[in-house]
């Protein structure tokens, strides 16, 4: 159990795009918005339920923040599953109790690890890589996840 962090952004997303969350810096995954339709809840294309309270998300300028620190009229950095991105506006932080989950992945190194803290639900995801031939899907729930599947991650040098 912990406290998560829902953030209610002034733009509509899209499938395929999320915000870049992790538990360090050096190493953000790309968690998809809620605009997917689900038998558990309706599309809130607006929001995206992030990660616990002490987790990184990139905002302008290359640079992070902890979620715990985002309010109305931050800005935040929206991110697809092809890598373009684009600015997006807070508009309302909601922090709730919910269960959690421990995510960790290794990088292309086979050596690195990155992990991030999720609420355990079927609705929070996150995003593949893309494939050309549409071979895969586009989001993971947390809840699906296996040894060998592939996220997206952003990668970087240590602090």
């Amino acid at each position: 159990m912990g406290d998560r962090v829902c953030v209610d952004l002034c733009s509509l997303m899209r499938p395929g795009e999320g915000l870049r969350v992790g538990s360090f810096a050096r190493g953000l995954f790309l968690v998809h918005s809620e605009c997917l339709e689900s038998n558990y809840i309706a599309s809130r294309p607006f929001r995206i339920n992030a990660g616990p309270v002490h987790a990184y998300v990139l905002v302008p300028g290359g640079k992070t923040c902890y979620l715990s620190e985002l309010k109305s009229g931050k800005e935040v950095i929206v991110v697809d599953q092809k890598g373009q991105q684009r600015t997006a506006i807070v508009g309302r932080v909601k922090i709730e109790s919910r269960p959690l989950i421990l995510v960790e992945a290794k990088g292309s190194d086979h050596q690195t690890h990155y992990s991030i803290i999720l609420q355990n639900a079927e609705t929070v995801a996150l995003i593949a890589p893309f494939q050309e031939n549409g071979g895969k899907k586009t989001t993971i729930p947390v809840t699906s996840l296996k040894v060998g599947d592939e996220v997206l991650l952003r990668v970087q040098g240590g602090a």
